[in-house]
């Protein structure tokens, strides 16, 4: 019985707070941009919570002046305050603070650019709010920090779950099933290049309609099914997948501009993030295959019996709640 856990996801969704917004646990960002010796610029942006800015702040070195950040102004679904800090001595190998991230779910990026070194990009977590600035800095850090980032971003984006768990309902042999998740990285990772590099360039709010008029479509081919007459996306699910993958690449695109990419290691941040999502994906799937071979060994009558209505209901489930998405984002254009 594969489709169980799906109707409480689902139903989970629904009640979820975060439910209409596709990346509900935006990190927090945090960049300096050296102008001079000694003389830093600041930007610091902050994710909204209910029409307020995240109780968190950016505490910059003690010999930097002014060292914490203003009041912010609203930008819609961020907050974000900039200023000039004066610093008396070099900031490699001090420490840098988020004040109150460690009472947060969420996380921040940090990008140091220095005028005469690398660019270097580090991540602070609610168990990590304090950070020392590394002052012989390596590609590898930005290798870590994109692929933390892009596997923790999809986990988040319970959209881009909801379409994973829709394929994973529909696909039941798992070679097939992996080969159309990698088929879905492959043309989101195209997508989220090219509308990064900004040589594709599409409103997000259209974008985050479509995304959730893809999950309807998996919906219905999931109601529609009938035995032994597959329907599209069960025959050719890597081609489904990929045409789709165009789309939920820009809408991954829409979360990591905002993030920024270190301009000397673009190629190596891209990589990283799409390597990240195609790790969360297939995790997730681990996951909910765990998942559905306990219920069958500790409940085995259970699962047998309800093996004939799974489907139908895991659909309606993903269909109620994709439509709902599709709803108030049409409404919100």
């Amino acid at each position: 019985m594969r489709a169980a856990v799906f109707v409480f996801l689902a139903l989970s969704l629904i009640c979820a707070p975060q439910a209409g917004k596709a990346h509900a646990l935006d990190p927090g960002y945090l960049d300096l941009r050296q102008l001079a010796h000694g003389t830093w610029q600041v930007l610091w942006r902050v994710p909204d919570v209910k029409g307020q800015p995240m109780n968190i702040g950016a505490v910059l070195p003690e010999h930097c002046k002014p060292g914490r950040s203003p009041e912010p102004t609203s930008e819609g679904a961020a907050w974000v305050s900039t200023w000039v800090a004066e610093c008396d001595a070099e900031i490699a190998g001090q420490t840098v603070t988020i004040d109150g991230l460690e009472r947060q779910k969420n996380e921040v990026l940090l990008r140091l650019q220095p005028l005469n070194s690398e660019t270097v990009t580090l991540r602070f977590t609610p168990k990590s709010p304090v950070l020392t600035i590394p002052v012989n800095p390596s590609t590898w850090t930005v290798l870590v920090s994109y692929f933390q980032l892009g596997f923790e971003h999809i986990l988040a984006g319970w959209d881009h779950l909801l379409f994973v768990v829709a394929l994973f309902v529909l696909v039941r042999d798992p070679w097939r099933l992996v080969g159309a998740v990698t088929a879905f990285t492959v043309a989101h990772s195209i997508t989220l290049a090219m509308a990064t590099l900004g040589i594709l360039n599409v409103p997000a709010a259209p974008v985050e309609a479509i995304i959730a008029l893809s999950i309807v479509f998996l919906a219905l081919e999931i109601l529609k099914h009938k035995k032994g007459k597959l329907r599209l996306s069960e025959q050719y699910p890597w081609i489904v997948c990929f045409c789709f993958g165009l789309l939920h690449g820009l809408g991954f695109a829409g979360a990591l501009s905002e993030i920024g990419l270190p301009p000397q290691d673009i190629p190596t941040a891209l990589l990283a993030f799409n390597v990240g999502v195609e790790g969360g994906q297939l995790a997730f799937i681990g996951t909910l295959s765990l998942l559905i071979l306990t219920w069958r060994t500790v409940a085995p009558p259970i699962a047998a019996q309800f093996h004939s209505i799974a489907a139908l209901v895991a659909g309606y489930a993903i269909g109620c709640v994709s439509v709902y998405w599709l709803v108030e984002r049409i409404s919100g254009f």
